[in-house]
C-alpha cells in the first residue's frame, strides 16, 4: 500500500507564498537605480502598443507556412524574427511598402530561410500574414502588466490595428477594459476605430483623456512600443515618455531621439521593491534611546 502523500507536497500555495514569490521575482528582475524611467519615480501610468509588446505574429502559424522554404519552426526563433524585422524596418531609408519589405527580408533571414528560397518564403509569408496573425501572447509582458495593475498603476493599450485588437486581447486573456480574464486596463484604443494611426499623436487622445481623469499628465505616462517609426515617434509627438522594447538588444548605440529610452522587458519598469537598508558589515543596529 502506497504511503499517504505528504501534506507539504500537495498543499496549494498560500497568499503568503504568492507574495513571497512576487517579492523574490521583483528583486531579481528590477534594474539597478538610474537604469531608466520607472513607475513610481518618473512614471505614473503606462500605455502599451499591442503588436510586438503584448502579442507577436503567431510563430506556430508562421512556422507551418515557412517550413517548406527551409525555415526553422521553433517558437523562440520565430519570435526573435519579428524583432529582427522591426530593427530592419527602423533602419530602412525608404517609406511605405519599402519599410515592410525590409521587415519581411529580415524576418525570413532570422527565421533561417536560405537566400535561394527567399522568393518562396515571401510568397508563403504573405499568404499567411495578416491582422489575425497577431495572436501569440507574450506572457512575460502580461505578467509584468498584472504586477503593475496590482501596484495600482493605470494601464492602457494604443495600437495601430484593424478593429479587432480589443476583442483579440480579451479572447487571449491578456487584458481588457475593466474586470475579466486578463489584466484590467483603463482604455484600449484601436486605430481603425478612432480613424487615425501612429505616428499621428491624435491616436493617443482618447487614452490621454482617460488618464487625465485619473489625474495623470501626459509627461508622466510611458508608452511601450517596438517601432521607432510609429511608436517612439508618435509617443514623443503626443508628449509621452517613449519606451522602445528591445528584448534582443538590437538597438545598442542607436540614437532613439529626444526623451526616448530602451528597455529589455516591461519588468524593467516595475516599481522598485521595498528593501531593508543594509548595515555595513560588523555594524549592529543602534540601541534605542
Amino acid at each position: 500500500m502506497s504511503p499517504e502523500p505528504s501534506p507539504s507536497i500537495v498543499a496549494r500555495p498560500t497568499g503568503a507564498d504568492v507574495d513571497a514569490m512576487a517579492a523574490l521575482t521583483a528583486s531579481l528582475t528590477s534594474p539597478e537605480p538610474g537604469a531608466g524611467p520607472r513607475v513610481g519615480a518618473e512614471l505614473d501610468a503606462l500605455l502599451f502598443d499591442a503588436g510586438g509588446v503584448i502579442v507577436v505574429p503567431d510563430p506556430n502559424a508562421m512556422g507551418l507556412a515557412l517550413v517548406g522554404a527551409g525555415a526553422r519552426t521553433d517558437v523562440a526563433t520565430l519570435v526573435r524574427a519579428h524583432y529582427a524585422g522591426m530593427r530592419a524596418h527602423a533602419g530602412s531609408t525608404g517609406g511605405g511598402e519599402d519599410t515592410w519589405s525590409a521587415y519581411l527580408h529580415a524576418y525570413l533571414a532570422a527565421a533561417g530561410v536560405p537566400p535561394e528560397h527567399e522568393a518562396q518564403g515571401r510568397q508563403a509569408f504573405l499568404r499567411t500574414f495578416g491582422h489575425r496573425t497577431w495572436r501569440f501572447p507574450l506572457v512575460e509582458t502580461i505578467t509584468a502588466m498584472e504586477r503593475l495593475h496590482t501596484a495600482g498603476i493605470p494601464l492602457g493599450v494604443v495600437s495601430n490595428a484593424s478593429g479587432q485588437i480589443e476583442g483579440m486581447l480579451a479572447n487571449l486573456s491578456a487584458c481588457q477594459v475593466g474586470p475579466g480574464g486578463g489584466v484590467p486596463v483603463e482604455v484600449v484604443v484601436d486605430s481603425a476605430v478612432v480613424g487615425v494611426e501612429k505616428p499621428d499623436p491624435r491616436i493617443f487622445t482618447p487614452a490621454l483623456e482617460v488618464m487625465a481623469a485619473r489625474g495623470v499628465a501626459a509627461d508622466r505616462i510611458g508608452y511601450v512600443g517596438d517601432s521607432l517609426r510609429y511608436d517612439i515617434a508618435g509617443a514623443r509627438a503626443a508628449g509621452l515618455v517613449p519606451l522602445l522594447l528591445d528584448p534582443d538588444d538590437l538597438y545598442g548605440g542607436v540614437d532613439l531621439g529626444p526623451g526616448a529610452h530602451r528597455i529589455g522587458s516591461v519588468h524593467d519598469l516595475l516599481p522598485p521593491p521595498e528593501r531593508p537598508e543594509r548595515q555595513p558589515e560588523g555594524q549592529t543596529e543602534p540601541e534605542a534611546d
